[in-house]
Order: structure tokens, then sequence, then C-alpha cells
């Protein structure tokens, strides 16, 4: 989101060292894919590898970080919260929910596959992100299981599929609590990124507070300048189309507040996660950045 004329703070550093992590680690999976399911393992990866600055991943690869813990120790969770992301994008973007042909500045999985082929995409990855946790993710036992607990109740009912489901029934003008319809469709698979991390680095269940407040606030803050984006930069910018929540009539924080205030918004949320981000026990420049980042994004 840009600042006001005359106004313009620099632009965060982003920690480039974590995302070309995940981006190495993506890379090299294949999925065991071939032969006659070579063309759905095509798809998977298509979508999987079209780029962005994997902000899931690295905050919980950040979270280890500045918890003094290699990076590394935590990248098949982390790469695996990617997949669970991709396959997210897979099922919003078809003719059903939000019926969008362009991602990430290219066609859809559906629209270059399929609907079919790109449903089945989606499965996979959601699939292949629990088998990547539990197969190579290192650690003792009931961290690991922890870690997979905190994911699967982020993109169920209570979490990233329930919000998802309030989103496609709601519309503009209903009377709907905007902040736990974003805090589960976008904020809570944030949130299992940061506290995944933590607790891949021997955080205990009682310390896990404080890293969930920050990351309701990094999660309600990604979707604030979401909405305010989709209104305010163009298709090529964002790398999807434009207007596409006001055109199908949705319920953001835009229409409800408008966008001076939503901008106003998303700079006191943006102070808020510092602030609880200030409070975690560590030195967490990572994940500072990729906090302003959040905040100053302009795609």
């Amino acid at each position: 989101m840009k600042a006001a004329p005359g106004d313009e703070p620099s632009p965060p550093v982003y920690p480039d060292h974590l995302r070309r992590l995940v981006e190495a680690y993506l890379e090299r999976l294949d999925f065991g894919a071939a032969g006659f399911v070579g063309r759905l393992a095509e798809a998977m990866r298509y979508s999987l590898m079209a780029g962005g600055k994997r902000i899931r991943p690295v905050l919980a690869l950040a979270v280890a970080e500045g918890r003094g813990r290699p990076p590394r120790d935590v990248l098949p969770t982390a790469a695996a919260l990617e997949l669970i992301h991709t396959y997210s994008l897979i099922h919003d973007d078809l003719p059903a929910i939000d019926n969008d042909d362009l991602r990430r500045g290219r066609p859809t999985c559906h629209v270059a596959f399929g609907e079919d082929i790109a449903i089945l995409a989606g499965d996979g990855l959601f699939a292949e992100a629990f088998a990547l946790v539990l197969e190579r993710q290192e650690g003792p036992p009931a961290a690991v299981l922890a870690a997979l607990s905190e994911i699967a109740r982020a993109t169920g009912l209570r979490g990233m599929v329930g919000g998802q489901y309030i989103d496609v029934t709601s519309s503009a003008g209903d009377e709907v609590d905007l902040r736990r319809l974003h805090l589960l469709k976008t904020g809570r698979l944030i949130e299992a990124a940061v506290v995944c991390g933590a607790l891949l680095t021997g955080a205990a269940d009682a310390e896990l507070a404080p890293y969930r407040g920050y990351a309701e606030e990094a999660g309600l803050l990604f979707q604030i300048v979401d909405d305010i984006l989709d209104v305010s930069a163009g298709s090529e910018q964002i790398g999807k189309t434009a207007g596409k929540d006001a055109q199908a009539n949705k319920l953001t924080y835009v229409s409800r507040y408008g966008l001076a205030a939503a901008r106003r918004l998303a700079g006191e949320t943006h102070a808020r996660a510092l602030a609880r981000l200030a409070a975690l026990p560590g030195q967490y420049v990572s994940l500072q950045a990729v906090t302003d980042y959040i905040f100053l994004r302009d795609r």
C-alpha cells in the first residue's frame, strides 16, 4: 500500500534469504508423480511455482530464526503451508467461487488445465502438504503432531474453509463480523505459520499466546491491505483481476468503511502488529520486515 505523496517511507527490506530457501525447497518437489498422473502433477506445480513472496512459509522460517534456530529446521512444514495456500487459491479462482482467470500475472489453473484438473490439483496439494510434514519434518513427535493439528484447525471449518464459506454467502450490505470473517479466511493460516515456527523450535503451549496475538494482527493487516489494493491498483500491478470484490458485491473493509477509513485501519493494525511483535522473546528482524512488507506492499 502506497503512502501519501511526499510521505513515502523507505520500502522494507524483505527477507529474501528466507524466500530463496522456500523457493529452492519447492522447486525440488515433484510429488513422485509420473505416467498417468503426470498432467495432474504439472497442474499442481504450475500454480505452486507461479512466484510470489511466499509470505506464509517465510513467516514460519522468520519465527525459527528469531528464536535462534536454523530456519531450515522447519522447511518441510513451511513448504506445506505454501502448498495449502496454493490449493486455496486454485479453488478460490474456480467459476463456482470467485470465477477469476488471472492469478500472479498468468492464467489461473482452471483456465490453463480445465476445471476438473484444477479441482484435483487443489485436492492433491492439500493431501501432499500433510504428507510432507509427516514424512520430512524432523523434531520431537509431539511437536510435529502439534504443528499438524494447528494446520488442520487453521484450514478447516474453524479456519480458512469456514471463513471462505462466510465470504461466499455474504454480500456488501450484510451485518457480518468483518474481523471474524477475515481472521478465519486469511488470518488463521498466517497464524498457523507463526505458531508452527514456534512449536517446531521448542515453544510450549503455554508460550504460544504472544505469537497468536502478533499473528492475528498480521493476518488482519494482510486482508485489509488486500481489500485496499483491489480498488486502488490495476490488474497488471497486483497480478490478478482488479475490482473483482466490488463487481461481486463482496463484503470488504473498503465496501464497509470506505477507502480512506480502510487505509487508516491498516495503519492502526500495522502499529498493533509491531507492538505485539516487540513483546515476543527473541530477535525478530526478518519478522518485522515481513510485517512492514505486508503493510506497504503494492501487489
